[in-house]
């Protein structure tokens, strides 16, 4: 079996737009969570997201590019763009057929259809644009990245709610370790801050209510009430080992294993027993040929909703039995708000950067821990050793997919 590592990064966000000011606020716990400025929220009961701000995809995007691609698609696009920057190549050595892409997104093209539906009603049928639907599907940011950069190999989107970008970097992992493909660009992207995604959400009491944006988003704290909308991308280049070593590429980490499970409980709520979420945990560092006592640090799915958070302690616990209360834990969507979709390949970023700087990330706001949630968790950012890392992520539908990275070793 090859070996997989991860030599690029990009990534768009509520807390930066590049992978140095992204990490630069992980490490300092600057949150991204403010007032809602894309639309008027003054008859929602929600009234924070963690929204991106000062986007300008000028090197990623043309003009024209911009105006026929939703948000989410333009998130991806530029975070593949940072993250092929970043690699150092475009991989012209490989055949184009070696070299995929895997983009999920739980949603998709969401402010394309709100827009698409309000002019149909307000101006007619025939103003609605004739690319809406290519705007609107979910696998538009994975076909443009692959579009945009020649590479011909496996080409789709995961579609899992919120564990799609955390199942494509599982996905094109697999492929690459059992030899289909060298490359994969993989990662996930998410634009739903609009009317109608916050109205559902809201009617099914996901999304807090709190409009204090310091304690809107506080995972395991026992004031909780929900999780904070946030949106953006991150994509990471993911690269048989051999290849990479052969061209001098820099090294983040290695991603060693990965689980994915079904609770088949139910379409909204984690099944309070764990036993599916533990699994996906125990197969992804197993594969990796670590132990429960190996693992360092878990990056915690950790909604910041009060089943969530329960839940996954107790799954965190039954995976690692003893060490379980002992392994430093965080959920850094208290800085970054819930990407759904893109969730999960932003917080592989985040793992591959603690693994490579040496940091423990924290999870923010945390003032009153909550005693059902009796985890070790990281209240501020701190220097460590990390060997292995697990970062989880759960989606509606019962999906659970946990990601096991290690510090690359050559042997």
């Amino acid at each position: 079996m090859r070996r997989v590592v991860i030599t690029g990064l990009g990534v768009v966000s509520a807390i930066g737009n590049s992978v140095e000011e992204f990490w630069n606020n992980i490490e300092a716990g600057k949150h991204g969570i403010t007032e809602i400025t894309r639309f008027d929220t003054s008859e929602f009961p929600v009234k924070v997201a963690a929204e991106v701000k000062n986007f300008n995809p000028e090197h990623s995007l043309s003009h024209q590019e911009l105006k026929r691609t939703d948000r989410y698609t333009q998130y991806a696009i530029e975070a593949a763009y940072q993250a092929m920057q970043d690699t150092g190549t475009d991989f012209s050595d490989l055949d184009p057929f070696r070299v995929g892409v895997v983009v999920g997104s739980g949603i998709g093209g969401i402010e394309t259809f709100q827009d698409g539906y309000d002019t149909m009603v307000n101006k007619g049928i025939r103003r609605v644009s004739p690319l809406f639907i290519p705007m609107l599907i979910a696998n538009m940011a994975s076909g443009m990245i692959a579009m945009k950069y020649g590479f011909k190999g496996m080409n789709f989107a995961p579609v899992s709610a919120c564990a799609s970008s955390a199942h494509a970097l599982g996905e094109a992992f697999r492929a690459i370790k059992h030899g289909y493909i060298d490359v994969a660009l993989a990662g996930g992207s998410e634009a739903v801050e609009t009317p109608i995604a916050l109205t559902g959400f809201n009617n099914m009491m996901a999304t807090t209510k709190v409009d204090n944006p310091d304690r809107a988003s506080i995972p395991f704290d026992a004031e909780r009430s929900g999780f904070v909308l946030g949106e953006g991308s991150a994509v990471l280049v993911l690269e048989e080992l051999e290849h990479a070593l052969a061209r001098g590429a820099k090294i983040y980490a290695e991603l060693a294993g990965y689980g994915a499970t079904a609770d088949a409980y139910h379409i909204t709520s984690p099944d309070p027993s764990g036993e599916a979420a533990s699994m996906a945990m125990q197969l992804a560092y197993k594969e990796a040929g670590a132990e429960a006592k190996d693992v360092d640090y878990i990056n915690a799915h950790g909604t910041s909703t009060p089943i969530n958070d329960k839940y996954e302690t107790g799954a965190i616990k039954d995976a690692l039995g003893e060490y379980g209360k002992t392994v430093a834990v965080s959920s850094t969507k208290s800085m970054t708000g819930h990407l759904l979709g893109g969730a999960g390949a932003t917080e592989a970023v985040i793992c591959a950067k603690a693994i490579e700087q040496g940091v423990l990330p924290p999870n923010v706001g945390l003032q009153n821990p909550d005693p059902e949630c009796d985890l070790n968790i990281v209240k501020t950012a701190e220097k460590a050793d990390i060997n292995v890392a697990l970062s989880n992520s759960y989606g509606f539908g019962g999906q659970n997919a946990s990601l096991c990275f290690k510090a690359y070793k050559n042997n």
